[in-house]
Formats: structure tokens, sequence, C-alpha cells
């Protein structure tokens, strides 16, 4: 039997191998006692799929299973991101929500995501319960969709009006629309592209087309993966600003009017300075071990707390859910902030880039400057090192007995580890190292005052780990 175990955000495996017709009963089903079990009133779920091959048949076969177990089902009836199925799961006050993706995987890959009753990934404990409830076979004998639609156990539901909607009421559409900006968006084929057009249908567009395959590039929206909306900005010479979703849409990635491409620490600093400096908002921030450290001395400069969190956003979501939090989000380019649900949402993050782009008049860029005179100039480093799983494991059992003094000329000052191990040195430099859990893969992060910096400490690490 396939063991199901649910990662940092979801369930994943490879379509036809470990993700089965099969096995999403099984998770299903464990989602459906999960329900009985905690939400006996409101035996009720939303569902929703991607651009994933499949994702129809796999979603209506969620649909049938919880139906077989009298819990009725609001169903989407074409493709959605994360984010419309997390807020169609606070609209309708459904139990859950659950969404077929695997977000920023490559095409062979499809996935089951976990949505809460408020609008934000499924806590620790809700996923464990969930994977204990999964039965090694399900043998209801289950009705066909449209017997279920007819019995009115599922009825289809428009999550993406509801989401433009809810943009619509949210934003200053208008001062966007009419600036003299020009803004681009990269959908990466996936699943904010119909949004996109109906908010923006004059702007310039890239891979906004129906394509399971994403044209053979995982949907990812890092810079490796976008050269060719990069270079259609540069060439364009007139784009102020690319916009950049994942499949799911719900991370961002983004550029300057020079195709350069802007990080997410970059984009949290950002958030934080516009709600508060400009709008006027306050409220905690929260962000993840591996996030740059100006963010934290923006918030001390602006007066805002700040936490700390494990990397993932569902830790962030936690705080999000019981606290006032004003921007939440992590490096890998899932951000939140108030005033929604506590949902990463790549399309709502950039349109509250544009918006400020568009009501001050400046530039990416100016507004980058605007940090930097607050914190100074940084700049962040990332490289992901393919590895044996021994010497994975010997790397952090170096780092856990603190073996390492120094990388190269760089001297450790201090040590970290509320999420792998983060190496301080002089100057608020520093760099951290994190290992996969699912492969032999080590991750190094580093951060400096500009790219090259960033870029020497990553191989001063490389090498002396490795060697």
């Amino acid at each position: 039997m396939y063991q199901i175990k649910f990662g940092t955000d979801g369930w994943r495996g490879i379509i036809a191998n470990e993700f089965t017709v099969d096995n999403v009963k099984r998770v299903a089903q464990g989602t459906a006692e999960y329900i009985k079990k905690n939400h006996a009133n409101n035996l009720s779920i939303v569902l929703g799929h991607d651009c994933r091959f499949a994702g129809e048949l796999f979603v209506e076969t969620v649909a049938q299973i919880m139906c077989a177990n009298n819990i009725k089902v609001k169903l989407a009836k074409d493709f959605v991101s994360t984010p419309m199925v997390s807020f169609g799961a606070v609209t309708y006050k459904a139990a859950l929500g659950v969404i077929i993706t695997a977000s920023h995987n490559p095409a062979s890959y499809n996935g089951y995501k976990l949505k809460a009753h408020y609008g934000g990934p499924s806590n620790p404990a809700t996923i464990d319960e969930v994977e204990k409830n999964i039965p090694e076979t399900v043998e209801l004998k289950l009705k066909s969709v449209s017997e279920l639609v007819k019995a009115g156990m599922i009825e289809y539901v428009d999550l993406e009006t509801l989401y433009v909607k809810e943009v619509e009421s949210k934003f200053d559409l208008d001062a966007i629309r009419n600036s003299k900006m020009n803004f681009a968006y990269d959908a990466m084929f996936g699943a904010g592209q119909n949004v996109m057009k109906r908010l923006f249908p004059e702007i310039t567009k890239l891979h906004c087309e129906y394509n399971p395959s994403f044209n053979g590039q995982a949907p990812e929206p890092i810079h490796k993966n976008l050269a060719e909306f990069s270079n259609l900005i540069k060439t364009s010479g007139n784009i102020d600003c690319g916009l950049v979703t994942d499949g799911d849409a719900d991370r961002i990635g983004l550029y300057n009017k020079k195709g350069e491409f802007v990080d997410s620490h970059h984009i949290l600093c950002l958030l934080v300075h516009y709600l508060h400096k400009y709008k006027g908002m306050s409220g905690k921030v929260i962000t993840t071990f591996s996030a740059t450290s100006k963010l934290t001395a923006l918030c001390n400069a602006y007066n805002l707390p700040i936490q700390i969190t494990k990397i993932g956003f569902k830790y962030i979501c936690e705080f999000m859910v019981t606290e006032n939090v004003l921007v939440g989000g992590e490096e890998s380019g899932g951000i939140a902030i108030k005033g929604f649900i506590p949902e990463r949402d790549g399309i709502w993050i950039g349109l509250t880039l544009w918006e400020f782009m568009a009501k001050t008049g400046k530039t990416l860029d100016e507004l980058i400057e605007e940090v930097y005179a607050v914190v100074g100039k940084f700049a962040m480093g990332r490289n992901d090192l393919h590895i044996t799983e021994e010497i994975k494991l010997s790397v952090l059992e170096n780092c856990k007995e603190g073996k390492y003094s120094s990388f190269g000329n760089y001297k450790i000052e201090k040590v970290e580890d509320l999420d792998g191990f983060k190496f301080l040195f002089p100057n608020n430099e520093w760099v951290m190292i994190r290992a996969s859990g699912t492969e032999p893969v080590l991750r190094i992060y580093s951060e400096s005052s500009s790219d090259e910096g960033a870029a020497k400490i990553l191989e001063a690490t490389k090498n002396a780990i490795l060697n």
C-alpha cells in the first residue's frame, strides 16, 4: 500500500504513479472522516482544481466521495486558483476547502491541498488527523456526478467571479488602469490567467492560455524559469512592472522596468512600507526564518511587532487567524496581507504593488530606494546543492555539533537554529543551511549588502561544507 503523506503544502505525487484515482479516493475519505468528526453540524466542502492534467477527473472523484459520506459539495466548474478556493470556503461557510493542484511542481505532478474554514492552509493538527484517517482502500459505491447534481448534493459555483468582485471592492483599479504606467502579466499557463484577462484586458500578457504541460517548464515564478518574460520587458522598453504567478496563482514573481527580478524579501519590505507608512495601517509582521533581516529592521523603525516562524506558510497562517497581522510572507513568494483571507495570493499582492506605483507615480526602483533609505541596501542569495543523502546528513551533523567556526573569511559570531542553521557574521551578513525533508538537497541562503557579496558568501559556504 502506498503511504500518503502531506508535505509543507499538501500531498503531491506523479500523475498515474502515486497520484491516481484510487489514492485520491483514499485521501478524500480521510478528509470526509475528519469533517464528520469535527464539523458534524456543518457537513459541507468547497472543491476546485487548477489547470493541470485530469484536474476535473480528480476533483469530481473527491466530490463523489464527499457525497457518499453525506457531505454537501460546492464545486467550481472550471479551473480556479488556490486563493479562490480558500475565499470560497469562507464565503460559503464550509467546513473545509480542497483544491487539486501541485502548485509550482512540474506538469507530471498533481496534488491535494487542504484549506480551513477561515480561508487559509489547514493547521498541522488537522493535516495529521486527516493523514491518520486515510484508509488502505475505499469500497464505497459512488453515484455519478450528474446524479449528485440532480439530488442537490453537488452545486456548481463560480469562484472566479466571486474573487473578481472581491478584488474590485478592495482595490483602486481605476488608479491602476488610468495611470500612465504600463504593466505586464505572465500566468505561466496557470490558474490566474482568466482573472487577469477580466481585470486588465489591455495589459501585455504572456502564457495566458490553457496548457496542462506548462510548455515543459515547471510553473515556479523564479528568475531562471522566466527568461522569456524578462526579455519581453527589456525589449519592450515601455513596461513599468511585470507580475508573475505560479501554477495555482498563490505565489508571486515580480520584475522592474529593466526586466530585473525583484525577490520576495524586497516585496515584503515594500508591502510593510506601503501599508504602514502610506496607508497608516498597523499590525504584526510575520515572516519565516529564511527572510531578510532588513524586514526586522524596518519593523523596528516603524515600531511594528515582528514574529519569525519556521519555514512554511501554514506557520504564518496560524498567527494571521488569531492575531492582528499586517503582512505575513515567506522567501518563496507566498505572501498575504491584512484585509483579505490568511492565504498566499500572487495576484492580490501584485495588485497591491501596482496600486502603490499608480498612486505615487513612482517606479518600483524608486519605491525600493525609499525602503533602502530606512534600512540600507541589501541583497539575498540562494543555492540548492544537489548532493548525496550521506553528505547531507554529515553536513547537518557538523552544524548540530558546532563544527563550523567560519566559512572561508566569514567568521561566525552567532548561530540560530529555529528551522535549519543560520550563521551570523559581522556587518549584518549571514548564511543559512537547511535540508530538504524529501530529497538529498541542502538549501543555502545568504544575505549581504550587494548581489556580489551574497554570492561570495554562498560560494565560501559551499566550499567549506563540501571539502
